[in-house]
């Protein structure tokens, strides 16, 4: 009895059936992780077998490389050497990729090759943002490449924006028609011209100055111009008593006349009150007595006839009724010059381009080149930017001996414009043109094949290939081929 009750217990205990499903849990639990073990043991010997069954069937070359003549073989490992750089020298490595520009603000010129996109200039504008630090520029390319052309559309564009333009020299007459298209006046000067320009008149007086600095200014100008006109004559510098000589008769002429002329100072060099200064005065009085009865006589000798307005668009002096007399020419411009000096000098005047065509005929003389170094060096304060137009860079080499001082102020021209326009040039001109001007080969190899209108902009430490572009009407006014075509 007691064995059975005994029995019974131990089979209905609830102690005893938890410990049997725990049992059976854990086994279950056993058998389900032995499964998965068995699964990820054969998916892996399957994985195995895949990929030796791969590297049987891809064929690897031997460490060695192939054997035979064309092996490429190497007596030992390839190792590059570590390279650091600059992104300047970087940008080589992505040939096909074309820099900015210079901007949307400016004058529209044509396209750039380089990137297609239209190519806009303003030298004025890219001072402001520290792009250049001086706005001259200069133009150079054989006959016929479109300089003149580039030139031209460039300061008549410039007009819709408040610029204004001064030619104080236009040999050829080239500029006559363009500026009387724009609104603006061309003078013309030559034998048979009706007009006069005194080179002593006072000219435009600036807001900013009081009565002595405005009288000592109108002084030194006009003493400066008597002495450059006669330098140019007698080809050398004046001697100390010419300089006073000069200043003397100049000064008496002023005094006892309120409209002073060239006559005047002649005269007085010629036949001074004190016969002490006749010998000191008399070559430069002869000298001056060219533009007064001489070959020039009727263009300087007498009042203006025309009035200088540095309101207008543009003033241009023709002088194409002398361009066979390089002299001449260089005389006229000189006076031409003094008479728009006064302009130039007025910081109030507005931003103005300063147009020097045929530059060669003009750098051969001392005191024009001096005077076009001094507007130069100026250009930022004056507000001008100075363009000098010419065939090529090797005319500068034509000024002057080698050391002279006016072959360093000839170079020190190209030196202060940062942005140079190089046209095509001949074979024989490529060398010194890319040692004047710093080019990379490949600029240099472009010169030669360059086609008509087509330009190599150098701007500071940058180069544009660029296409100039004109509409019609430009076309038929800046045209210079007319009687050829």
């Amino acid at each position: 009895m007691t064995e059975e009750r005994l029995h019974t217990s131990v089979l209905v205990s609830p102690a005893g059936e938890k410990r049997a499903q725990r049992r059976a849990r854990r086994a279950a639990a056993t058998k389900l992780t032995a499964a998965a073990r068995a699964e990820q043991v054969a998916v892996a010997h399957a994985s195995r077998a895949a990929a030796r069954a791969a590297r049987r069937s891809t064929r690897y070359l031997p460490a060695s490389g192939e054997p035979g003549p064309a092996a490429l073989r190497t007596t030992g490992r390839l190792r590059l050497p570590h390279h650091q750089d600059t992104s300047a020298t970087w940008a080589g490595a992505y040939p096909f990729l074309a820099e900015g520009g210079l901007g949307a603000d400016g004058v529209f010129i044509g396209q750039d090759h380089n990137s297609g996109t239209a190519f806009v200039y303003d030298p004025w504008v890219l001072y402001q943002r520290g792009l250049i630090t001086a706005p001259n520029m200069v133009i150079a390319g054989i006959v016929g490449a479109g300089k003149s052309a580039l030139a031209k559309s460039l300061y008549t564009r410039s007009i819709a924006f408040g610029r204004r333009v001064y030619v104080p020299g236009d040999p050829k007459g080239e500029h006559t028609a363009v500026a009387r298209a724009v609104g603006g006046v061309a003078i013309e000067l030559g034998h048979g011209s009706a007009n006069r320009l005194n080179p002593l008149d006072e000219g435009p007086r600036q807001a900013n100055l009081d009565d002595q600095q405005w009288h000592a200014q109108v002084a030194a100008r006009r003493r400066n111009l008597v002495g450059a006109l006669t330098e140019t004559v007698l080809e050398r510098r004046l001697t100390p008593l010419e300089h006073t000589a000069i200043d003397i008769a100049l000064t008496d002429a002023v005094r006892s006349a309120d409209v002073p002329v060239l006559p005047m100072v002649v005269d007085r060099l010629l036949q001074p009150d004190d016969a002490a200064l006749a010998d000191d005065g008399r070559l430069a009085g002869h000298a001056l007595r060219r533009l007064v009865a001489g070959d020039l006589a009727g263009m300087f000798d007498g009042p203006s006839t025309v009035r200088f307005d540095p309101a207008l668009p543009m003033v241009s002096i023709d002088l194409s009724a002398v361009a066979e007399n390089t002299t001449v020419v260089s005389l006229l411009m000189t006076c031409a010059s003094a008479w728009m000096e006064s302009a130039l000098m007025d910081p109030g005047g507005g931003k103005r381009w300063v147009v020097y065509d045929e530059a060669w005929r003009l750098m051969a003389h001392p005191a024009l080149l001096r005077r076009m170094d001094a507007q130069w060096r100026l250009a930022r304060y004056f507000g001008i930017a100075n363009v000098l137009v010419f065939h090529k860079l090797s005319d500068l080499d034509n000024v002057g001996d080698q050391g002279s001082a006016n072959r360093a102020l000839a170079s020190s021209l190209l030196a202060n414009a940062e942005t140079r326009v190089i046209y095509r040039q001949e074979t024989d001109q490529l060398g010194p043109t890319a040692a004047t001007l710093g080019l990379t080969r490949t600029e240099r190899q472009l010169l030669p094949d360059l086609g008509k209108g087509q330009a190599l902009w150098r701007i500071r430490d940058r180069s544009f290939l660029v296409t100039h572009q004109m509409v019609p009407t430009e076309l038929e006014l800046f045209g210079t081929d007319a009687r050829l075509v």
